[in-house]
């Protein structure tokens, strides 16, 4: 099992730990490779909730740039509600498990 594969069972164990998902692990691994090497560096793998430059590069270059949704106070708010449900104690929010709740929360799942 090479260094991707562990990540990702590792995303889908927090996915049903922490969210009760059993994830579409095809969608899952998509999105891992479409997050590229960042997956690999520990600042990079994980999103800051308490950032708000973080968070508004998910919008940018997730939700609008990636997933094509157009700008609103609802990609705000679908940012947010994902940050809640990981838990604001949670120091670990890892970017391709919260990119997965995001492109279903959205149904955007077609985009990969």
């Amino acid at each position: 099992m090479n260094k991707r594969e562990e990540l990702i069972l590792k995303y889908a164990a927090d996915l049903k730990d922490k969210f009760n998902i059993d994830a579409d692990m095809e969608l899952l691994t998509k999105i891992a490779i479409g997050c590229g090497p960042s997956i690999y560096n520990p600042d990079s793998s994980t999103v800051s909730s308490s950032d708000p430059s973080e968070l508004e590069t998910v919008k940018q270059k997730f939700l609008i740039r990636k997933l094509g949704l157009n700008d609103g106070p609802e990609l705000d708010e679908s940012i947010a509600m994902v940050m809640d449900q990981y838990g604001k104690t949670n120091r670990t929010k890892y970017r391709v498990v919260v990119y997965y709740l995001l492109t279903t929360h959205f149904g955007k799942a077609s985009v990969y």
